[in-house]
């Protein structure tokens, strides 16, 4: 693999990021480009392990180890070693449909189960697959690939987020007519709206793809919601199957005294409607404005992080985003050994440029809100916290209790919540008549994504709950692979 003592020889590197302070005054990508030396440098850095962890894609203590998609890693590493990008771009294209999203927006669930991690820096994996996508359309490498011949056979997918993007991508493969229903003005779910554009640029990079998927003979039609302005009935009736697609978008809550206050916002709604504003040049206004504010974010992960990065963006005034959980420690514990996922503490783009901005971390840990107090025209003006402590209840469960005499108020004009999604929104599963789990996710198996109608399919958040978007990209595909099966008694799609 690559050079045999290469991850002897070389150290890990990433490129560098624009600085905080200049990043936060735009909505560009944040992260900068690796010269082709050092990233055959990085390639090299790949171990002949014997046995590769990093595409491996199993779930160790309840998350993801190694690559969901199964992306061929070491290979497309040797390639780039060797300089060899147009084959290097052929392999990564074999496993994943968007190599430009994952490359970008995944946790990188691969560097967590690297071997080489185990002693040293993981590979830069995750850089080195964007790179190899950005040198392919660079190159004029990615171009439209319509099927040389058509089924006749016509599925609908309903949702144009990660799963539905890679099911749609896959089944067209296949010959068969797609069309891609979307709610939103624009398609891409999650892709489009949920991420910010500083991690995922919408027009040079996701419009860029639904174009070439358009070229291919994918039909997206917006502004339609399934069973309000385009009746579940007729979608059963016109096509031949339909795959569900709709993510886990009900948000969780916070059901405190003053929740109904002005200015208390999910953080969903605050970043949809910011990047819709971005890509509007904001004509139209109607974006939730952070500026001149004291913002406090509840809840952690990438929502969190991505509304503290949009905070500042506006130009808060303060940012303070609290933690339920203790803060990580800086390298793995003994309880959360390689290649589980390493649960350690980082430095995420958000908090980095909040660092650089307020001289700290935003974030403050083992903290919860208890109320929120509002002024006289029922806006939301100061948040009550309380430090908790985390303790087992009589049947053994952690739960968090408050810490007497922590208690803290803190100023805010406007507070976020992050705190995860339950599931997917119901009228649709009901309408169609979907069995659902016990999570209300659709009921469908893994690996088979059928439900209880014989021609209807669910992939991505709407079955497995919320998870990571890589995770989407396999249920899209193994979605479209089912289908497929359905549809014409055998399949050839992976």
């Amino acid at each position: 693999m690559g050079k045999p003592t290469g991850f002897l020889e070389f150290k890990r590197e990433l490129p560098a990021d624009r600085t905080p302070l200049a990043r936060i005054k735009d909505w560009r990508e944040i992260h900068l480009h690796q010269s082709e030396a050092d990233l055959k440098k990085q390639g090299a850095r790949c171990m002949d392990c014997g046995i590769p962890f990093c595409h491996t894609g199993q779930l160790v203590s309840g998350m993801a180890s190694g690559c969901p998609i199964h992306n061929l890693i070491p290979e497309w590493n040797d390639l780039v070693y060797r300089g060899l990008w147009r084959e290097a771009l052929d392999r990564l294209h074999k496993t994943n449909n968007f190599p430009e999203f994952t490359g970008r927006v995944c946790p990188a669930p691969c560097e967590g189960s690297c071997v080489l991690g185990m002693k040293d820096p993981a590979v830069t994996i995750k850089n080195i697959e964007v790179s190899i996508i950005d040198h392919g359309w660079a190159n004029g490498w990615v171009v439209a690939e319509p099927p040389k011949k058509r089924t006749g056979k016509k599925v609908a997918v309903v949702g144009s987020g990660p799963a539905g993007l890679s099911a749609a991508a896959q089944l067209n493969k296949a010959g068969h007519e797609v069309t891609v229903f979307e709610r939103a003005d624009r398609p891409g779910g999650l892709l489009m709206y949920g991420i910010p554009n500083m991690k995922l640029d919408k027009k040079e990079v996701v419009l860029r793809r639904i174009e070439l998927l358009e070229k291919e003979g994918v039909k997206f039609v917006c502004n339609t919601e399934v069973g309000k302005n385009l009746p579940a009935e007729k979608l059963l009736k016109d096509f031949d199957a339909v795959i569900l697609a709709t993510g886990a978008t009900k948000p969780r809550d916070l059901l405190i005294e003053g929740r109904s206050l002005k200015g208390i916002h999910f953080a969903m709604d605050f970043l949809t409607a910011n990047t819709k504003a971005v890509l509007d040049n904001h004509k139209n206004g109607g974006f939730i404005d952070a500026s001149g504010k004291d913002v406090v974010v509840i809840g952690g992960g990438d929502t969190g992080t991505d509304c503290v990065g949009t905070s500042l963006r506006h130009e808060c005034k303060s940012l303070v985003q609290l933690e339920i959980m203790a803060q990580p420690p800086l390298e793995r514990a003994a309880n959360n050994p390689w290649p589980e996922w390493p649960k350690t503490y980082k430095l995420d783009y958000g908090q980095e440029e909040a660092a650089a901005k307020f001289g700290a971390d935003p974030r403050v840990y083992l903290k919860t809100a208890t109320k929120f107090e509002g002024d006289a025209n029922g806006h939301v003006k100061a948040v009550h916290t309380v430090q908790v402590e985390w303790t087992k209840n009589d049947k053994g469960q952690f739960i968090p209790k408050n810490v007497p005499g922590s208690e803290k108020v803190l100023p805010a004009q406007l507070v976020l919540l992050a705190m995860g999604f339950l599931g997917p929104e119901q009228p649709l599963l009901e309408t169609l008549g979907i069995e659902r789990d016990a999570r209300s996710n659709a009921k469908a198996d893994f690996e088979k994504y059928t439900t209880n109608h014989p021609k209807i399919f669910a992939c991505g958040d709407c079955r497995r709950g919320q998870s990571l978007v890589v995770w989407a990209f396999n249920e899209g595909r193994g979605a479209a692979r089912e289908c497929d099966r359905f549809l014409m008694g055998a399949t050839d799609l992976p």
